[in-house]
């Protein structure tokens, strides 16, 4: 797993372009664009995005000509390691049971699921 440090946050776009690509495993432009609902982003929007995701170090490509092929550099599991360390660090004090505790509360988690988190080891 490679230094949290390294891995930036992304926005939503952002995200959405990486679940299309952790999906696919790699794909050109194009095909990402044919991922989203209608009304699709333009060509020239995804394009953007993937060059930010490729500056940002989660996308790399292979060249074909005047067309690149993206595929991921970060696994999904690096990323929601991330997200999921930083949320628990900003909100829950680095705390997994005030996590947890916090959507037993809220009615996310049940008695018994907290249990069974408990008992993991």
């Amino acid at each position: 797993m490679r230094e949290q440090e390294t891995i930036k946050e992304l926005t939503h776009a952002e995200e959405q372009v990486m679940f299309f690509l952790w999906d696919m495993e790699k794909a050109f432009v194009k095909q990402l664009v044919e991922m989203y609902e209608m009304p699709q982003p333009a060509y020239n929007t995804v394009s953007t995005i993937v060059r930010i995701l490729e500056k940002k170090g989660f996308v790399s490509y292979k060249a074909f000509g005047r067309s690149h092929q993206y595929f991921p550099v970060v696994s999904r599991e690096e990323y929601m390691h991330f997200i999921g360390m930083r949320i628990i660090r900003d909100y829950f004090d680095g705390s997994f049971v005030e996590f947890n505790q916090f959507f037993m509360e809220k009615g996310e988690i049940s008695p018994n699921e907290f249990d069974k988190i408990v008992d993991i080891k």
